[in-house]
């Protein structure tokens, strides 16, 4: 049985920290799962750690569905949320929920995530109605890059943290039952945390969100150009990753793979026989 919103809201109530990270594809999954993660973001960062784009506006709801259905064949009890691309939501709420309703049907995914406040509360609303649980998205929204001028702390302002609370308290109230809080401080992120009933998992806003979302490929170091702030490695993949990979292009070229133990032999018989046996190309 998968881990479930209501177990989810539970952890909160109890005090119990939710650890949720990114997975793509269903070697990912497998990790993951096997690593204890209750939750699993099948995230449109893929754009970026997986297809190489510079955002994740690109991202289609075919990506989405294609990656989705691969992390679901790798997991059996994580719960697993789904990004809902740019442009998949914004413009219509019809649209929205037939998209919403697509990456758990075709995908096979438990619930969606999109970015937005007050300005999406009444599709959130729509979706939730229809049977689709939502997670809220607020901060730092990557798919609105182009408008905040770049990846970039939201929130600092008075202002803008009483627009970051009432954008989480509109979501909550829509009916989503989780919120992801992005480059949002610390202390702002402990006060909406404080004001919602349902969980907050930060991404670069402190310690003190219900839980904590980490990008895979961040946290084990698979990339070795750049390193989020708000990221640990727990590993330097990368490093060793090429080390394996020069030391094979090196045995390769030395001739000392593959040896004896990984290749296949015949008979000594049939070897003779062949030997002896006159081939004529064709």
């Amino acid at each position: 049985m998968r881990v479930t919103i209501r177990d989810l809201s539970k952890m909160k109530a109890r005090g119990e920290k939710i650890a949720m990270i990114t997975a793509y594809d269903y070697t990912s999954a497998i990790i993951v799962e096997r690593a204890g993660i209750p939750i699993i973001l099948v995230g449109d960062s893929l754009g970026h750690v997986v297809m190489g784009y510079d955002s994740t506006v690109p991202v289609t709801m075919e990506d989405m569905i294609h990656h989705i259905k691969a992390v679901m064949r790798g997991s059996e009890k994580a719960h697993v949320v789904g990004d809902l691309p740019f442009m998949s939501y914004q413009a219509d709420t019809a649209e929205a929920i037939r998209n919403a309703g697509r990456l758990l049907k075709e995908g096979g995914c438990q619930s969606v995530k999109l970015e937005g406040g007050r300005s999406i509360s009444e599709t959130v609303s729509k979706i939730t109605q229809a049977g689709i649980p939502v997670m809220g998205h607020l901060g730092l929204t990557p798919q609105a890059v182009n408008q905040l001028g770049g990846y970039r702390v939201q929130g600092r302002t008075t202002k803008a943290a009483v627009e970051l609370i009432d954008d989480a308290k509109a979501l909550e109230e829509a009916g989503a039952y989780a919120v992801v809080l992005e480059g949002v401080p610390k202390q702002l992120a402990q006060m909406i945390t404080e004001r919602l009933a349902i969980p907050t998992i930060g991404i670069g806003a402190g310690v003190n969100c219900d839980g904590q979302v980490q990008v895979f490929h961040d946290l084990l170091g698979l990339f070795d150009d750049f390193s989020p702030k708000h990221a640990r490695k727990y590993a330097n993949l990368s490093e060793i990753i090429q080390g394996a990979i020069s030391r094979y292009v090196s045995d390769v070229q030395e001739q000392t793979f593959p040896t004896d133990k990984e290749s296949f032999s015949m008979k000594p018989e049939v070897v003779q026989e062949l030997t002896g046996q006159h081939f004529e190309t064709v």
